[in-house]
């Protein structure tokens, strides 16, 4: 099978944020996206953003157009929120995000009416109904095709300190699961889904695909849903490790490690070195890891085994890609991941509100609520910054 890679900007950013839509009072998720849908389609249409349905009717998820800058892009997911909120508002609904609803059940959840979604659950029946889970996708442009299965096996290093920054799904059905990202776990049940297969080049890809297809395991190559995959529409890398970011800032945070890390790789392509990598059993553990213990967490982070605390090797990276970012003009984006790290990230923040509210969930939606209204904005945080 013969794949097209489209060709695209070199570093290019693209965002897409699944976010949940619940009740104002309760907190309890409302499935009133197709009413909302219908209202911004009109008024959206020549708009560089999107705002679209997903798998279930309380979520909907707001994409950017092409940014050359990280900044460019997270502006048009601004722009999509305040459309939405236009919406939301009005019919007493609020916007939140993160990995999963801390207390929602899915049997109370509807599926949205298209066939593809259908056809999704009469496959993966319990499996599928289960998947009460928000996540971050980050785009990054590649300008050569040969340079893509490379790249995707050097970020797998880098995936358990994506997946750890974050993490924020602790709580899943009204219990504390002991996970940082629960969701990474329950995600990768669903067939084709998981840690990315480690393949040398295009043609190798191109041949998995070809088997898939073949075999009935998939109609095409949207339906590759690994941590990381060639998105070959788009010309891009797709990283859909992340659980869902719970502030916007924090979303340009780990776009811009994305955005660093993929230039970093591709230019040591341009000069003939080999990048780092790991062996899948390590890459497993190491995804397992982060899931359970997030910015906690010790990962391995060579081929010989070395470990290393996340956070403490995610300081070490940043300092090596620091230059890059400053090229990248997402220097201050960048250096905001610091904040990530001395804070711990959402999943202790919600663990640490559900403590002090003797464990009542709701409390801690009414938080992520406040975090996604009453957080700074990008430009309100970036200048607080001094980089």
């Amino acid at each position: 099978m013969r794949l097209p890679f489209a060709a695209s900007t070199r570093s290019s950013v693209g965002l897409e944020w699944e976010l949940m839509l619940a009740d104002r009072e309760t907190g309890d998720l409302v499935p009133r996206a197709p009413e909302i849908l219908e209202h911004l389609e009109d008024k959206t249409a020549l708009e560089r953003f999107t705002v679209t349905g997903e798998l279930l009717t309380n979520t909907v998820e707001v994409t950017s157009g092409v940014g050359h800058t990280v900044a460019e892009a997270v502006d048009d997911i601004a722009d999509a929120i305040g459309a939405l909120r236009e919406q939301t508002e009005p019919r007493g609904v609020e916007i939140l995000c993160a990995g999963s609803h801390p207390f929602a059940q899915w049997f109370d959840q509807q599926v949205t009416d298209k066939t593809r979604y259908h056809t999704l659950i009469e496959r993966t029946q319990w499996w599928g109904r289960n998947m009460m889970i928000w996540g971050i996708h980050v785009h990054i442009g590649v300008d050569d095709v040969e340079k893509v299965m490379p790249i995707v096996n050097a970020l797998n290093v880098y995936l358990p300190h994506l997946q750890a920054l974050s993490a924020s799904s602790p709580f899943w059905a009204g219990e504390r699961t002991g996970y940082a990202s629960n969701r990474a776990l329950v995600f990768q049940q669903l067939p084709t889904a998981g840690l990315p297969w480690q393949l040398a080049s295009w043609d190798e890809f191109e041949n998995y695909l070809d088997d898939m297809v073949r075999t009935g395991v998939m109609a095409d190559a949207s339906e590759v849903r690994w941590d990381i995959r060639p998105a070959p529409k788009w010309g891009t890398i797709e990283i859909r490790a992340c659980d869902g970011m719970s502030t916007l800032p924090e979303l340009a945070a780990v776009a811009a490690l994305a955005q660093t890390l993929v230039e970093h790789f591709s230019r040591l392509l341009d000069e003939g070195r080999e990048l780092p990598g790991i062996p899948p059993w390590y890459a497993r553990e190491n995804k397992w890891r982060a899931a359970r213990y997030g910015l906690d967490a010790r990962v391995i982070v060579d081929r010989a085994g070395t470990q290393r605390p996340v956070v403490e090797h995610l300081r070490e990276t940043m300092e090596e890609l620091a230059d890059i970012a400053i090229e990248l003009k997402c220097a201050r984006e960048f250096a905001s991941l610091e904040t990530i790290l001395a804070t711990g990230g959402s999943s202790a923040r919600q663990i640490a509100v559900a403590d002090a509210a003797d464990g009542d969930l709701r409390e801690v939606v009414q938080h992520l609520i406040r975090e996604f209204r009453g957080g700074p904005t990008l430009r309100e945080h970036l200048a607080a910054l001094r980089v």
